[in-house]
């Protein structure tokens, strides 16, 4: 381990420490189980329901939820951001719609969906429509980023459309692109979460949320808002992991 990654190590367990007194006073403040549990019963409780194998058939029904929206998404995101950056009618057309998606509240559009799609399907659909607005949007504003200048080089020296696509287009638009992964993501599982939630989907986190709700379960209901947490963190980071290896952008330099 370098040098300069141990004070970010300390810093970050000590950041942690600090939450975690935070939450263990006002446990103590607050006096009622009912209402707020300890940071120990917590974890406990996480340790309980992990060695049970519908905490990971839970854990995994969610993942696939809020992983194939994402990635629906994110693919429909770069698609019509490339077009509507490319052809202005489009964009003029599309634009207006995902303003109003982004302004809808999310709870709307679940009621909606449990009405036109099949509950299982609900999910998925949810999260995708929440991270579809945020790639559209970052892609659009990468490519109008772009430097005229290396544009007019690329034209100059008579690039191909792919070369051009790969050494000017691409290592401008992914910051854009990444910011909204990193945005996206969480928004994808909040909203995917509670799609799971309104709808009552069983074998999901969002159901066993339900359950803990109905059943005034308030271990189990922080203990699987811990484990969103965990599981949205651990996948952003991979997600950034993934998008550092890409060797886009260096034909930028």
């Amino acid at each position: 381990m370098s040098r300069a990654v141990i004070p970010r190590v300390v810093r970050t367990l000590s950041v942690a420490v600090f939450w975690l007194a935070v939450w263990q006073l006002l446990y103590q403040s607050v006096g009622q189980e009912i209402l707020l549990v300890s940071p120990a019963q917590t974890l406990l409780r996480i340790i309980t329901l992990s060695q049970q194998a519908d905490f990971w058939l839970s854990a995994g029904v969610s993942l696939y939820n809020v992983a194939l929206g994402f990635l629906c998404a994110s693919f429909l995101g770069i698609a019509f951001g490339a077009l509507c950056s490319r052809f202005h009618l489009l964009y003029e057309l599309i634009y207006p719609l995902l303003s109003a998606v982004k302004a809808t509240p999310v709870a709307s559009f679940i009621i909606l969906a449990l009405v036109w799609i099949q509950t299982p399907q609900v999910p998925a659909f949810i999260a995708g429509l929440i991270v579809l607005p945020i790639v559209f949007s970052n892609v659009c504003q990468g490519v109008a980023s772009t430097e005229r200048e290396l544009l007019e080089m690329a034209h100059v020296f008579r690039l191909s459309w792919w070369k051009t696509l790969r050494h000017v287009y691409i290592p401008t638009v992914m910051p854009y692109l990444a910011a909204a992964f990193t945005t996206g993501i969480g928004l994808a599982w909040k909203a995917g979460v509670a799609a799971e939630v309104l709808a009552n989907t069983r074998e999901s986190i969002g159901g066993r949320i339900y359950g803990a709700k109905i059943y005034l379960d308030t271990t189990d209901l922080f203990a699987w808002t811990v484990v969103v947490i965990v599981m949205s963190v651990a996948l952003e980071r991979l997600l950034l992991v993934c998008l550092r290896r890409i060797p886009w952008g260096e034909g930028k330099r």
